[in-house]
């Protein structure tokens, strides 16, 4: 056995140089946690993307991180391994015996992975350098002339990744007019780089509207919309609670609205019945003033372990009830926690059956806790809940 593992490490240790760039490791053994994991590197380092079934999870690690953690997990949990070079793509296999196979095929630039390779190498952004795009341009990530300032590159790659996210989704949408409603908008620089995406790169005819209660923020959102030429993005002075749609929705996007404000949104998604849901919650403060539980007191006694738990049964509610309400739902981590603990969205596509079994475990989960959950109550008293 020691022998083996020792072939699978010098293979690796081969193949796994400097001018490797990117890693897939699919193929997972029986009870393994991901399905696969794909490594980018960065500016020196490794990030990964583990998956699950319906979450990514991510990590960052330097050369000698990422090596050690290829050997841990090829042949333990995973069979299959590609890794891109300048030159050639490696791969690297367990057959069902556990004997290793090996071999490498020429890349062609054309066929090579759209990634950022090591070094000074650019990775594809949706959103690229050396585009004049303006609101990236007003909130200082690009210069005058398109390239990212050296101190915002952790936000264009956020602000990208965001991006990306959408793109998942939205590229399965009809080719048609988009109405897309984004609650809580605030200065809206996601709002205007999200149409920029949707009317530019898309190529798709928009209707934006953006929602939020300050009214000369508003008011300067507009100018700023006039100024960029938006004409399909405007902005209104409105509660989500009580805000009144009558046309079709395609998409609602609500980033950072506080505490059950997300819950106001989602509800109104639901009963429009919107194609696609982007949330990204904050503040998540009603579940953490009302959790209690005799059989899980552990969870509820600390008080930082109590808000964490909080805010994720939250957010692990509210997936459920979209699913139980016809969406497919997922929770992607899409900011690194380094930089904002705030770093979940929930990305929900509508596909019109809904799942009765997500209904018994939220309500064994509200029953357990003692929990009144504002979506559950808003779902419930407008019958979406029975049906």
């Amino acid at each position: 056995m020691d022998e083996l593992i020792r072939e699978r490490e010098e293979a690796i240790e081969k193949v796994f140089g400097a001018d490797a760039y990117k890693c897939v490791i699919s193929n997972p053994i029986s009870g393994t946690e991901y399905r696969k994991i794909e490594m980018n590197r960065m500016n020196g380092l490794w990030y990964l993307e583990k998956y699950t079934e319906k979450q990514v999870f991510h990590e960052k690690k330097d050369d000698r991180e990422a090596k050690s953690f290829l050997c841990e997990v090829f042949g333990d949990s995973f069979k299959n391994m590609n890794i891109w070079t300048e030159e050639y793509e490696h791969t690297l296999r367990l057959s069902k015996k556990g004997k290793l196979m090996t071999g490498k095929q020429r890349v062609q630039k054309q066929q090579a992975p759209k990634v950022k390779v090591g070094h000074n190498r650019e990775k594809n952004y949706i959103l690229p350098q050396g585009t004049k795009i303006e609101p990236l341009i007003d909130m200082g990530v690009f210069t005058k002339e398109g390239k990212v300032v050296n101190s915002m590159y952790d936000k264009y790659r956020q602000i990208n990744r965001f991006i990306e996210i959408v793109d998942d989704e939205v590229k399965n949408l009809p080719d048609k007019k988009l109405t897309i409603i984004d609650f809580g908008c605030g200065k809206s620089y996601l709002t205007f780089i999200l149409y920029y995406y949707f009317t530019e790169i898309k190529k798709a005819e928009v209707e934006m509207i953006g929602l939020d209660l300050k009214a000369d923020v508003i008011e300067k959102c507009n100018q700023t919309a006039k100024k960029y030429g938006y004409d399909g993005l405007h902005f209104e002075v409105g509660d989500i609670g009580k805000y009144q749609n009558s046309g079709d929705i395609d998409v609602v996007i609500s980033l950072h609205a506080c505490d059950t404000a997300t819950d106001y949104a989602l509800f109104n998604a639901i009963s429009w019945k919107a194609k696609m849901i982007f949330s990204v919650p904050c503040c998540q403060h009603e579940i953490n003033n009302q959790i209690k539980s005799e059989t899980f007191s552990l969870l509820t006694r600390y008080g930082i372990v109590k808000e964490r738990f909080s805010a994720l049964l939250t957010d692990s509610i509210r997936c459920n009830l979209l699913e139980v309400c016809g969406y497919r739902t997922q929770m992607v981590e899409f900011v690194a926690f380094e930089h904002t603990p705030k770093n979940i969205m929930i990305r929900a596509v509508r596909k019109g059956k809904g799942s009765s079994d997500k209904m018994t475990e939220v309500q064994s989960v509200i029953n357990e806790f003692h929990l009144e959950p504002t979506l559950y109550r808003l779902l419930d008293e407008g019958g979406y809940l029975s049906k």
